[in-house]
């Protein structure tokens, strides 16, 4: 919509289809752009805030430094320092790099779990699980209270769909902004093929190992999980996994890159979004990366009751952008159809 037909790269595009023109001109539009914007830096601030907890604990536990508020703060500053020099920086230079050590480290790790840790244990839970996913595919999507725990389709299943929906307009500006110059078949590959295998494998090596280790003993994470302690959970099976404190500084610093990519992308993308083009102002990219930090450190400031509140805020900020993306699911298909044709990819 953006680069071919050039309309804003804005979230009230998905809605031009019904709307129209007057839609991009008028103040309906801006309402959509603010509540896009609302329900990403809501999705945003939860992963940079848990960090900074699961890092806190981390030191405390490697190297006896105090888990406190002080170091939770602390590691947010360095954090949010890190992911709004990479998004002023810009695509190519600053988000770039840190992008790429983020997968240089990734694959090393998961090939040192993969050839040291429960090889064939990992390698069967993959494909048992996958076959699973594959066969249940259906009934899962759609469990309901009747045929679930209540607590489990309040707790997870709700907030994951409303999390995940809350960053489609703006991850999908980011990567139409990253993709340009690709062909459709490219960006389809990487993003709705290769990105989702990635994860499963990803979530099969720590995940899996966390759940081997549980059932021959050698950890115990009942406690951890019973009680939402998933800093101490994460570390528990970093330490377990080979290479002990070696691999948990590891696995601390991925994530530390794998948040602060996600800080820098839709610190980006929010400022693409006031400005409705891909050349967004320094000042903004910086503005809201340091807006988001601000309302991460009050997160951990609320101490008790922050995960849940912040649950339902991410369920209630979905629900319109929930409604905005319907015109894409007719749409979507249809402009990446016309794409492949106009670049020779189908006659």
């Amino acid at each position: 919509a953006h680069y071919v037909k050039g309309q804003p790269l804005q979230p009230r595009t998905l809605l031009y289809p019904v709307f129209g023109e007057r839609l991009l001109r008028g103040p309906l539009g801006g309402l959509i752009d603010a509540c896009c914007v609302i329900a990403v830096v809501a999705g945003t601030v939860g992963p940079v805030g848990f960090l900074a907890t699961q890092v806190s604990f981390g030191l405390h536990d490697l190297f006896g430094l105090p888990n406190n508020f002080f170091t939770k703060l602390a590691v947010l500053v360095v954090l949010g320092a890190v992911y709004v020099l990479s998004s002023v920086s810009g695509v190519q230079k600053g988000m770039q790099f840190l992008s790429r050590v983020n997968v240089i480290l990734a694959l090393a790790i998961g090939g040192i779990i993969f050839l040291f840790g429960p090889t064939l244990f990992l390698f069967n839970s993959y494909f048992s699980a996958m076959g699973t996913y594959l066969g249940d595919f259906f009934k899962m999507v759609t469990l309901t209270a009747e045929t679930a725990p209540a607590e489990w389709m309040q707790w997870w299943i709700v907030f994951f769909y409303a999390w995940f929906i809350a960053f489609a307009p703006l991850m999908a500006i980011f990567v139409a902004r990253i993709s340009r110059g690709r062909t459709i078949r490219e960006m389809i590959f990487a993003v709705a093929v290769m990105a989702p295998i990635a994860t499963t494998v990803w979530f099969t090596l720590l995940g899996g190992s966390g759940i081997y280790y549980q059932l021959t003993g050698a950890i115990e994470l009942t406690d951890a999980l019973t009680n939402f302690q998933f800093d101490i959970a994460t570390l528990t099976v970093a330490q377990a996994l080979p290479g002990g404190t070696w691999m948990a500084l590891a696995i601390l610093l991925l994530t530390t890159i794998f948040v602060a990519t996600t800080g820098d992308s839709m610190s980006y993308s929010i400022a693409m979004v006031g400005a409705g083009h891909d050349k967004p102002s320094a000042f903004m990219r910086a503005f809201w990366g340091v807006i988001m930090a601000i309302m991460a450190a009050v997160l951990l400031a609320m101490r008790e009751g922050q995960i849940a509140a912040l649950q339902q805020f991410i369920v209630i900020t979905a629900v319109p952008v929930s409604l905005f993306l319907l015109p894409s699911l007719w749409n979507g298909p249809q402009a990446a159809y016309a794409m492949a044709r106009e670049q020779g990819i189908i006659d």
